[in-house]
């Protein structure tokens, strides 16, 4: 392995596409060996996705319909870092109680996820809430389009688990927020990283 790593600089950037949760943009960029490559790739705005975990072991999950895929997933409680200025924890907790109707007294920061980094820039955040409560029925939001098709169930974390390995959820975030909720459980929780702790740059 090389002492030094070869920095790919910049050279020219051209949007293709421009939308308001991502971009399409093709870069220049400098290789090894001399010359430079084009690679075409999403600018996204990224997200955040919420293992919440009740006081008897369960995990919520929730079933939404996804366009690209054509069909129903499985996924956490989850959103975009759309709102200028929000603290991803309150991002979290915000989406937590739109799509689950739940608040946490406690959020901690799980994993953090390049969803697909051979053609996108996005990063989502997982975090784990836990000391649930419910928001009361009159400050509940209105879900719309695909989100007023959501069912939202509570199953045993390792359960959970156990259909990520058999393959019945395949959502990359939820896919990694369990298995690294199940992984801190296991290690009495000490592997925790602060919510607010940067994003990988």
């Amino acid at each position: 392995m090389s002492a030094v790593e070869h920095r790919y600089e910049l050279r020219d950037r051209q949007e293709r596409f421009q939308g308001r949760i991502f971009s399409v943009v093709t870069d220049e960029v400098t290789m090894p060996g001399g010359g430079t490559a084009k690679r075409d790739y999403v600018r996204h705005v990224g997200a955040v996705a919420v293992v919440a975990l009740d006081d008897a072991g369960q995990v919520v999950l929730v079933r939404q319909y996804r366009q690209p895929v054509g069909r129903h997933l499985w996924e956490l409680p989850a959103g975009l870092m759309d709102v200028d200025g929000e603290p991803l924890p309150a991002a979290a907790a915000r989406e937590l109680a739109e799509e689950a109707d739940l608040t946490a007294g406690t959020l901690d920061l799980l994993v953090d996820v390049h969803t697909s980094p051979g053609f996108s820039d996005e990063v989502v955040r997982v975090f784990l809430a836990r000391d649930l409560a419910d928001v009361p029925a009159e400050a509940r939001h209105e879900r719309r389009d695909e989100e007023a098709d959501i069912q939202i169930v509570r199953l045993d974390l390792d359960e959970a688990v156990g259909m990520v390995l058999a393959g019945e959820i395949t959502n990359g975030p939820c896919v990694a927020g369990l298995l690294a909720a199940a992984r801190a459980r296991d290690a009495g929780w000490s592997v925790l990283r602060r919510a607010d702790a940067p994003l990988p740059r």
